[in-house]
Formats: structure tokens, sequence, C-alpha cells
């Protein structure tokens, strides 16, 4: 029989749990003494906030990263954006198998929950490829770009040290750098932006999704098929960006990018519409776009990236099924069908409530911060917008308003960063109440719609 505290834990309470913890675990540890540079003196808030922002690998900040934290103050910020980007339940089966014990039925449900699966069976080896496939991206990542940027820094041994951390950061999608100016130094070096935009790609495109590429390239199968989800998820994804790049020429062809050169625009576009969808890295002052494409960058940050993976927003497949549905009831249809398949009426249920969801919660957070900011000159409307947008879909980029805004503000996109983590349907999980079975049904009357 189960005690109150088992029927309590729900497998989604446990996780949310799980990811509060951790938060103030990382806190506690970046407001020791010895993970701040000398002479700081970092509030325990401050300390939560870049906590909670790494776990959950978003990149906003109240304080400056490069001149708040000591070598070992990066450090436990490092885990804590491995943590969260990779997820809790993927170390913890890493523990689990490093000391020998057994994946149970209870910790396979865990792993399913925090990675977003349907299905019990290959769990354990799907947390094995993810946490092997991340780390081997990372290490090749960082020595790319540690070797490279040996040109720009005094010591081999500080290039490797930024090379590391900006390799960790882009692949996670976690926005943070430890150069004080994100990726700006290198505004005119393409090689650095098309690495970390590979890595970018690596970390958003979801884990599911590099699993099936892993067996395709290696199966001698050449009957091999990919899943519905892969192929909604990659054409989806890729047909965004495209989109961003060109919304982004389209919006500032007369304005920012008047009297650069073509590859300067270019390289503004490509960078910042795949940083947009979560990883909140900058190669330029985002605040110098003007209003529409600070609101083009908040739609791109509200999608996101893809299920499964190191980002937020309501993902790639939300929008793909939102539009597939729209479409199918334009044409008078009542089933979704794509690449052969037919959506599971479920999926398009769930996607409906991610979107109501996000929209609800985007304009509460956006109206209650207007309303606590009226009085702060530095904070304008659009700024509150792109700084909600960016909170909610973990992604980081920012107007700079971050630092200027009142504590109220700065709990309230802590609560949007700490959903947009766990997921939406996650936190609506923990929060309902266990089914009960209905004994009868009440009759049906149609209503009137739009």
């Amino acid at each position: 029989m189960k005690t109150g505290l088992a029927k309590f834990m729900s497998p989604f309470r446990f996780i949310i749990i799980a990811y509060i913890i951790t938060m103030f675990l990382i806190s506690l540890l970046l407001w020791m003494p010895i993970s701040q540079q000398p002479g700081v003196n970092l509030t325990y808030f401050e300390a939560l906030f870049t906590s909670i922002s790494a776990v959950s690998v978003t990149g906003l900040t109240v304080v400056d990263v490069s001149q708040t934290y000591s070598y070992v103050g990066v450090f436990f910020l490092a885990v804590a954006i491995q943590l969260g980007g990779i997820g809790i339940m993927t170390l913890g089966t890493f523990v689990w198998l490093l000391f020998g014990q057994k994946i149970n039925l209870s910790r396979r449900l865990l792993i399913m929950v925090d990675q977003n699966q349907y299905q019990f069976s290959g769990m354990v080896k799907l947390m094995r490829g993810i946490l092997l496939t991340a780390l081997a991206i990372e290490l090749i990542g960082a020595l790319i770009l540690g070797t490279y940027y040996i040109q720009y820094f005094d010591s081999v041994g500080q290039a490797y040290y930024q090379g590391a951390f900006a390799a960790l950061s882009a692949f996670t999608n976690a926005g943070f750098d430890v150069t004080g100016q994100s990726l700006i130094p290198f505004a005119d070096d393409y090689y650095v932006q098309f690495i970390v935009i590979l890595l970018i790609f690596s970390g958003a495109i979801g884990f599911p999704v590099l699993m099936e590429l892993k067996e395709y390239f290696s199966s001698k199968d050449r009957q091999f098929k990919f899943s519905l989800f892969t192929k909604v998820t990659v054409t989806t994804y890729f047909l965004v960006f495209i989109i961003g790049v060109f919304g982004l020429w389209a919006f500032e062809r007369n304005y920012y990018y008047v009297g650069m050169e073509w590859h300067q625009q270019l390289f503004f576009n490509l960078f910042n519409s795949a940083t947009a969808r979560s990883a909140g890295l900058a190669t330029m002052d985002i605040s110098e776009y003007t209003l529409p494409t600070l609101l083009f960058l908040s739609a791109l940050m509200i999608i996101g990236a893809s299920p499964s993976s190191v980002g937020g927003g309501i993902r790639t497949t939300t929008l793909a099924v939102m539009f597939l549905t729209i479409r199918s009831f334009a044409l008078g249809k009542s089933d979704v069908k794509v690449f052969g398949r037919e959506v599971h009426p479920e999926d398009k249920q769930k996607a409906f409530i991610v979107l109501s969801f996000f929209f609800v919660g985007l304009v509460s957070a956006v109206t209650m911060i207007t309303a606590l900011e009226r009085e702060n000159q530095n904070v304008e409307l659009i700024d509150v917008i792109f700084e909600t947008s960016s909170a909610f879909g973990t992604c980081g980029l920012s107007t700079g308003i971050t630092a200027d805004l009142s504590m109220p503000s700065q709990i309230i996109l802590l609560f949007l960063m700490f959903v947009g983590r766990v997921g939406i349907l996650v936190f609506l999980f923990s929060v309902k109440k266990k089914d009960t079975k209905t004994h009868y049904k009440y009759p049906t009357e149609r209503m009137i719609i739009g």
C-alpha cells in the first residue's frame, strides 16, 4: 500500500522537485566566496538568478559572469549548464550505471518523463547514447574553437578555457559566456560563427534526431526509415531557420544593415536566426535592431527548438501540428496527415494546450512586468516583450534590461525560465490531480465557436 508521500510523488512532480533542488544547490555553490572573484559582493538572489538561468539553459543574467565568478564559480556554472542541457535524468542514469545499479521500472518512468518519450523500451540505451553523443560533440567543439582561439588570447590555456566554455554554451543553447561580450569580439570571424551555429543546431535539433542519424550512418540496412518525429522536426526546424534568415534581412536591409557588405549582412542573419531559436549568444547589440525586428526575434524565441533537445519554446512539433491542423480544417478534413502518416488526436490536443498555455503565460507576464516597471524609465514595452519571450523560450537574448528590473519582475522571469526548462506539459501534469473514473456522461451539445 502506498504511503501519502508515495501517492503525492508522481514522476512529473519528482522531476520538478529534482530541478528545484539542483537549482538551489548550484545557487549555494555560486554564492560561496571561493566561487567569486576578489572584491565581489554577490547577493544570494543574484546567485540564485544565475543558477536558475544556468540550469534552465537560458542565459539571462543580472551580473557580468566574466567579472563576477572565479574559475571555481565558472566550473560550477558549467556543471549547472550541463545538467540543464542534457537533463538531470540523463546524468542520473550514468551515475546509476557507473555504480552498477539496476535501472528499474520506476527509474525508467522518470527518464521517460524527463526526455518526453512515450515508451519504456530502449530508455537506458537512449540515455547512454545522448550522454556520449553530447560529450563527444562538446569535446570536438572545444578542441576546434580552443585551437582556433590561440590567435586571440594571450595563452594556450586561456584559449582552450574560452573554447571549451563556448562549445558547451553553444551546444546546450545556454547563452552564457566568459568573455564579457558574448561573441561580439568574433563578429567578423565567420569561421567561429559557423562552428557555433553547427553546435547550436546539434543541441537544438533534438536528441532523438541525433540518435536516428547516428543509427542511419552506422546501419548496414539501406532500408532504414526515419521516424515521423524526425521528419517533421528537421523539416520544421530548418524551414523556420530559413524564414528567420530572410525575415531579418527584409526588416533590417534599409536600417541596421545599411552600408554593410553582403557577407556581413548574411552572417548577421544566419547567426541571429540560429541563436534566437534558443541559444542566446550574440555577435551584436540586439537592442540596435528596429522594433519590427525585435518582435520578429521574439516570435522565433517563442517557437524555440525541438522537443527532447536542450532548447525551449513551444517547440517545432507544436508549431507544425498546429499549422497542419489548421490546414486540414481549412480543407474540410477531420484528420491530419503528413509524410504518409496520420497525427494522433492526443498530439493535436497537446499542441493546442502547449500553445494556449504559453500564450496566456506570456501575456500575463508581460502585463505584470509592465505594471511593476511603469515608473522605470529604462524599460520600454518592447523590451518587456522581448525579455519575457527570451525567458519563457529559455533563449537568453536580451536588450540589456534584466539587471534594471525590480526584484518582483526578475522573479517572474525566473518562473518563466523554470517552466520553460521543465516543459509546459510536465509542469501541468505535476499540478493535476489524480484521475478519477467517471461513471456517467452528460448529453452532448454543440457550441458556437469563432
